[in-house]
């Protein structure tokens, strides 16, 4: 459903684009003119406030004499809502809205009256490039029938922001009367950095590999809310481990370097995963069977199960509606969860959208799920929006991308998918990694290089960034992947021109930046050793420290909650696998002791909750990250959530968001971070849903973003049971060794189309002897037909 924009009232719309005076001294106790309302306006309103809002609603502003203190307040009244919002602002004009420093906080108060419990603080800034724009929500304000102050600090003013300017939003039915706003600036607090670490470490981090090793070839790997790891790997991709019926997962324990090996009932190889409200593990399809030279190809089974972490048990569900290797997985705000692309029973593409009940427990019939009948492909990147809606960011698995745009937002209610523009070489963001970039209050997605392994063409540097807060969203080019070094078969050496990496791993950290390591310059093959943490507030990349392991196909890196960050896996196409488990302290950890949450009072939250934590020492920052569910470079449940404060000494007060599209409900680690961004080792925090909204006609505080998509739309096709897919759907030439062996069908560039320079290749990256499958020898390596490529007599030939 396309949403409708209504105008603001008064002078913000004026004044929007005014060159502003430079910006004045913060020195000022109170930063707000006429914070009581008594100085009257020329517009109806009082002087330096102004009416706003937008959607379907009916409302009344009033200055009221039922006053705090003096003699006026402001009252803002919803009689009637169907969405949208009414607040009195301070007015954005130079004159009236405060002068704000980058990097500084402000602590911001008020009293209040409500007769609803959908109400909420909000920030708008003035950047000096872009004009005014929303900035965040801060504190749901509770019902309160007496006059009550409520307290909230920002979080640190973007670069850029020279003037913000807030106010009460009120949602639901019922009125905010408030009155005596204040506005002051935060001292500054900040500790010296002391470096605890040699210069390098300090700088850029370190890597470490651990003493035990994986015992499994997992490749999925989802942190469970006891602070251990699930690691999946079903077959492992081997075939031998298929047929034998040998099908493994395994539990690590962070705190004690231990391994725990469980039984796993299907081949979950290639299935999808998330982690349910209540910290279950909902994991669904994987593989049924290995492809056959010249027939079927993979095939996904309808099986699905829950892993339990209290017990480190698989149970069964219901089955899906269809077969679907590589699917997609995404909860959703009500705790239900989604599920799109992969592979049927058939080896076809799934046209199939799947969709969970939480509250039934099970999968429901294909009758009760919305369907356009598209085909997503493979584990393609659907990220919640804060409306509801699911965006597709063009991260994907195998080949190229969906037709269009490769990119598109897609409304499951109004059952409408419609095309975002600006994603570059759409076809080549195979194994990209795609991420909600911090906070999820900002809605912006960074994509991260990516490949093809049907063309193998070099993988990319390429980074697109999308702000979803926009009306009409587009992808805008971000700055380039930094280059590492790339081993070619004969040892590392620097990379060049445009080379990146594909099978990338993208890492929320607690400091509010994003780790992205591993990878690989072509298919499975070429492995590339470089890391570097982006900084949303800069748009920058920042070279580290690599991980000395390769970390291509079927690798995994992951958050923990003690801030490090771990790695796992690497499948090259000669059928191997890394058991190493490398370990990254990112620079932060160097950089002195660390805040610690001393007490925490409630580990249940609902939202729009304050809920009380101490700290030891002063910190700049809350949040709460999602533990990671993460396989083929692919996590779109993985979000960070800023917590506004509230502070008060030690005693700090976390302001929980309203809207449960932005923190779908579950198990979070909660962190604490100081001004230097150092963060505490996360406590576990249990996020509850549905949304904890009383009024009839109130839903969660979803502003007007991505309203006015202007891209092509397209509603529910005819139904079809699938999808046609190449049997070179993997890249793999299955004519050679066995099925868990890839040949690549197109090798990179510059092996030239001979028998000698692909053999060449082929033993520069250890595949070893490969027997034929069959009477067909696609790629020319077998040509005395002896039913061994690359022989002795083939290479005689030439």
């Amino acid at each position: 459903m396309r949403r409708r924009r209504t105008a603001l009232v008064g002078v913000g719309a004026l004044t929007a684009g005014l060159l502003l005076t430079s910006p004045q001294s913060a020195e000022a106790a109170n930063l707000i003119k006429n914070p009581g309302f008594e100085t009257a306006g020329t517009d109806g309103m009082p002087y330096c406030w102004e009416k706003s809002g937008w959607g379907d609603n009916d409302f009344t502003f009033d200055t009221t004499t039922d006053a705090h203190l003096g003699g006026k307040a402001m009252k803002v009244t919803l009689t009637r809502r169907v969405d949208g919002d009414r607040k009195a602002l301070i007015t954005e004009s130079t004159e009236c809205a405060p002068v704000v420093s980058a990097g500084r906080q402000y602590d911001l108060s008020l009293w209040y009256r409500s007769t609803t419990p959908d109400t909420s603080v909000t920030l708008f800034r003035h950047d000096a490039t872009a004009g005014w724009q929303y900035w965040t929500d801060l504190k749901t304000l509770d019902m309160a029938s007496a006059w009550t102050e409520a307290t909230v600090r920002t979080p640190e003013v973007p670069a850029g922001t020279d003037r913000i300017t807030w106010g009460v939003s009120v949602y639901g039915t019922g009125s905010a009367t408030t009155d005596d706003y204040s506005m002051e600036q935060v001292p500054d607090t900040v500790p010296p950095a002391r470096c605890t670490g040699t210069t390098d470490q300090c700088a850029n981090g370190s890597w470490s590999v651990l003493p035990t090793q994986n015992p499994v070839r997992s490749m999925h790997s989802v942190v469970l809310d006891n602070g251990k790891v699930l690691l999946i790997a079903g077959s492992g991709n081997s075939e031998e481990q298929f047929d034998a019926g040998t099908f493994t997962s395994a539990v690590y324990d962070p705190a004690n370097g231990t391994y725990k090996v469980v039984p796993t009932p299907k081949d979950m190889f290639c299935a999808g995963h998330v982690q349910l409200q209540d910290g279950r593990v909902l994991v669904m399809s994987g593989n049924k069977a290995y492809p056959v030279a010249g027939g079927h190809g993979y095939e996904g089974f309808k099986d699905s199960y829950i892993f339990d972490p209290r017990t480190e048990t698989y149970s069964r569900t219901n089955d899906l509606n269809d077969g679907h290797w590589y699917p997609s997985a995404t909860e959703l705000g009500n705790g239900d969860v989604i599920s799109f692309g992969g592979l049927r029973e058939d080896s076809t593409g799934s046209v199939t959208a799947e969709y969970w009940s939480d509250a039934q427990q099970k999968w429901l019939a294909l009758w009760q799920v919305n369907q356009t009948w598209s085909y997503w492909g493979l584990y393609p990147s659907m990220i919640l929006m804060q409306d509801g809606r699911l965006f597709y960011s063009g991260s994907h698995v195998f080949g190229n991308n969906i037709p269009g745009t490769g990119s598109a937002i897609y409304d499951y209610g109004a059952n409408t998918i419609t095309q975002i523009p600006g994603l570059r070489n759409k076809d080549e963001r195979d194994q990209s990694a795609s991420v909600l970039l911090p906070p999820a209050q900002d809605q912006k997605v960074l994509t991260i290089g990516g490949g093809n392994i049907d063309s193998n063409p070099d993988a990319n540097r390429l980074t697109d960034i999308i702000d979803l807060k926009q009306a009409d969203p587009s992808y805008a080019a971000g700055p380039p992947l930094p280059q590492g070094t790339v081993d070619l078969g004969n040892g590392p050496q620097p990379e060049t021109g445009n080379q990146g990496k594909m099978y990338v791993s993208a890492v929320l950290l607690p400091d509010g930046k994003v780790l992205e390591t591993g990878g690989a310059l072509h298919n499975r093959a070429n492995p590339v050793y470089e890391s570097s943490i982006y900084d949303p507030a800069t748009s920058a990349f920042d070279p580290v420290a690599a991980d000395p392991q390769a970390r291509g196909y079927h690798s995994s890196s992951f958050l923990l909650p003690d801030g490090r960050v771990m790695s796992t896996g690497d499948n090259p196409g000669n059928g191997t696998w890394n058991h190493n488990v490398s370990i990254y302290t990112p620079p932060y950890l160097y950089k002195g002791t660390r805040p610690t949450i001393t007490s925490l009072i409630n580990t249940e939250w609902k939202y729009g909750d304050t809920q009380r934590i101490t700290v030891d020492r002063p910190i700049a920052k809350a949040e709460l990250i999602r533990p990671a569910a993460v396989t083929h470079s692919s996590d779109p449940n993985q979000r960070f959530v800023d917590l506004p404060l509230s502070v008060d000494g030690d005693n700090v007060d976390l302001n929980v968001t309203s809207n449960p599209n932005l923190a779908p409900p579950g198990w979070y680690m909660l962190f604490a971070v100081d001004a230097n961004g150092v963060p505490s080792v996360a406590k576990w925090v249990h996020l509850q849903g549905p949304a904890a909204l009383s009024a009839s006609d109130a839903s969660p505080h979803v502003h007007a973003f991505a309203d006015s998509p202007r891209g092509k739309v397209s509603g529910p096709g005819r139904k079809r049971a699938a999808q046609q897919v190449s049997p070179t759907l993997s890249g793999c030439d299955r004519h050679y060794g066995s099925v868990n062996v890839c040949v690549p069908t197109v090798f990179p560039p510059g092996v030239k189309k001979t028998t000698a320079a692909r053999c060449a290749w082929l033993a520069r990256n250890h595949y070893g002897r490969l027997r034929t499958n069959g009477a067909d020898d696609p790629l020319g390596l077998d040509p005395d037909r002896d039913g061994l490529a690359c022989g002795k007599g083939d290479l005689k030939r030439r």
